[in-house]
């Protein structure tokens, strides 16, 4: 009787050649997956949250909207790497070790020092595409944004890393705190969209409404 091997799933493939790559050629492809996921992020959440598109020609770049040419950018040239820096430092150095105290010092080093580091370096980079310009325009970026994005972090950073040190191994952790980033970044960004978008059609709305009192008046 001939016993035939089965044959690995496609995704089950294309995970492990994406692991042999990190393995191999871990900056490059962490920059990669940045980069493709940040671009893909901005799409995603410009498309759920019912945002227009442009009609300003300036606004595309190759057909392609500036922001998502902007944040794919920024995946592969600074998250991705920094990520990766930061993976070295502060992560890796727990690998291997077993304990209740490497697993809370291991999440209290995340907390402390990549998710503050991660999220400036965000909220920097959205104030900069946005057109902020100025020392003060960067400041008010940061006193909206940082606060409420590093209490975020706080809650889903230390589950997300609790899940991964109990029930995965950590080969597969950058893949699984990637795909957490791409939902939590796309939810984040998307809410955000929606508030601007919200808040630009009050502020159309009232200017309509003074119009007409002007008009109204005369």
């Amino acid at each position: 009787m001939t016993v035939v091997a089965a044959q690995p799933s496609f995704a089950s493939a294309l995970l492990v050649s994406y692991l042999t790559e990190l393995a191999t050629n871990p900056l490059r492809t962490k920059a990669l997956t940045s980069g493709t996921l940040s671009g893909l992020q901005e799409f995603t959440a410009t498309k759920l949250s019912g945002v227009p598109a442009s009609k300003n020609p300036n606004d595309y770049v190759m057909g392609i909207p500036r922001r998502v040419v902007q944040m794919t950018l920024y995946g592969f040239l600074v998250s991705g790497p920094l990520a990766h820096a930061l993976f070295e430092l502060v992560t890796k150095r727990f690998l291997g070790k077993e304990g209740a105290k490497w697993k809370i010092a291991q999440i209290l080093s995340s907390q402390l020092i990549s998710s503050p580091i991660q999220n400036a370096t965000y909220i920097l980079a959205m104030a900069l595409f946005a057109g902020a310009k100025t020392t003060n325009q960067i400041k008010a970026a940061f006193k909206q944004g940082y606060l409420p994005m590093m209490k975020t972090s706080w809650v889903i950073s230390p589950l997300t890393m609790a899940f991964a040190q109990k029930f995965l191994p950590p080969t597969i952790w950058v893949p699984f705190f990637n795909l957490v980033a791409f939902v939590f970044g796309t939810y984040i960004n998307t809410s955000i969209k929606k508030s601007r978008l919200a808040q630009m059609k009050r502020e159309q709305q009232q200017l309509r409404d003074a119009e007409k009192r002007a008009r109204d008046e005369l």
